[in-house]
């Protein structure tokens, strides 16, 4: 098999709720013409994500072609779950001609990359393009750092101190990884907002890229489809702060997963989300959540403090159950505090 016929796949890298669902689910209902598959890697053991792609299912993309690894990072779970699934693929009576990688929020995208040289797959697939994406609003303030003030007074305190965080070293990792860059929630950011990013995404780029501002993921395919970029040989021009090391660790963020009961009131659940972001720098919440006399279910999508909540399928034959899988730095999630927000009766 020559290099001609590798199929290629599009890897879609990017912080927490930057909007890489919507992206894949935009280029599920504009495939170009191309039958298409996607892996969903998510962070935590419950798969929303996959959910919300699997209801876009078409003859493009048919279930079967909507997988997950939801058992951990992509990038650390190569063996045992990522080459079995891209095997799975491949195995398909009509094969995917085009594959897409929603990796986790928390997801180096360059490990992943290296995977590609396994010899069970190297010869079938290529990396045709690395996507970051960037919520513009978000990087224009800062937030991938969680404390920038503080950041810079160690850094004039003290020339020899580590002054990365872990969420800008993510941060950082998928831009210089990337060979576009989409700048999302252009509409929030507004022109001032999205001239910052730009300036920002310059600053960490080891190579100019091309920036594009992205509303609700609506773009032309033909803009990062077809890149034949073939990023599994283009490894040197893409730096890491985990170069040299043989594997990396994500002790740095947790997930727990919350049962609620049912609701009556989704507003009120977001103002608790809210509440998670602004007092315990909770980063990521999403989920889906039983409202009281609906029989659609809540899907429930936040980043920091703000909060996107639809009801977007029936619950049908699945159980009502309410659940949210919460995201944070290590440091910052306690259980107990986390559940007393989301359950405790609101004081008079």
């Amino acid at each position: 098999m020559s290099d001609l016929t590798k199929i290629p796949v599009t890897v879609i890298t990017g912080f927490l709720g930057s909007g890489k669902t919507t992206l894949v689910r935009h280029l599920l209902q504009n495939p170009g013409g191309r039958r298409l598959a996607v892996l969903v890697n998510e962070f935590g053991t419950v798969g929303v994500d996959g959910e919300i792609l699997k209801g876009c299912a078409d003859e493009n993309c048919p279930e079967e072609n909507i997988l997950e690894l939801a058992n951990g990072c992509i990038c650390c779970t190569v063996a045992d779950d990522f080459i079995p699934t891209i095997e799975k693929l491949l195995a398909q009576p009509v094969r995917p001609e085009h594959i897409l990688i929603e990796t986790s929020g928390l997801a180096l995208p360059k490990p992943l990359l290296k995977a590609f040289d396994w010899p069970a797959i190297r010869s079938k697939i290529t990396v045709d393009g690395v996507i970051a994406l960037a919520d513009a609003e978000a990087v224009a303030a800062g937030r991938f750092a969680p404390d920038v003030d503080a950041v810079n007074a160690q850094r004039e305190a003290d020339d020899s101190i580590d002054h990365e965080t872990p969420l800008s070293e993510v941060f950082e990792d998928q831009i210089a990884c990337a060979d576009i860059v989409l700048l999302t929630k252009a509409d929030l950011a507004g022109e001032a907002g999205l001239a910052a990013a730009r300036e920002v995404i310059a600053a960490e780029a080891p190579r100019p890229l091309p920036t594009i501002p992205v509303t609700e993921g609506a773009i032309d395919p033909a803009l990062i489809l077809g890149l034949s970029a073939a990023a599994e040989d283009d490894l040197a021009n893409r730096p890491s702060h985990h170069d040299g090391h043989d594997d990396h660790e994500h002790d740095d963020f947790d997930t727990v997963v919350i049962d609620l009961p049912e609701i009556a009131d989704p507003a009120d659940l977001a103002t608790r989300i809210q509440r998670l972001a602004r007092e315990q720098q909770i980063l990521r919440v999403k989920g889906y959540i039983a409202v009281t006399g609906k029989p659609m279910r809540l899907l429930v999508q936040a980043v920091g403090e703000r909060v996107r909540h639809q009801f977007d399928a029936p619950w049908g034959a699945r159980p009502r159950a309410s659940r949210l899988v919460v995201i944070a730095e290590h440091d910052h999630v306690d259980l107990a505090a986390i559940r007393s927000v989301l359950l405790d009766p609101v004081e008079a």
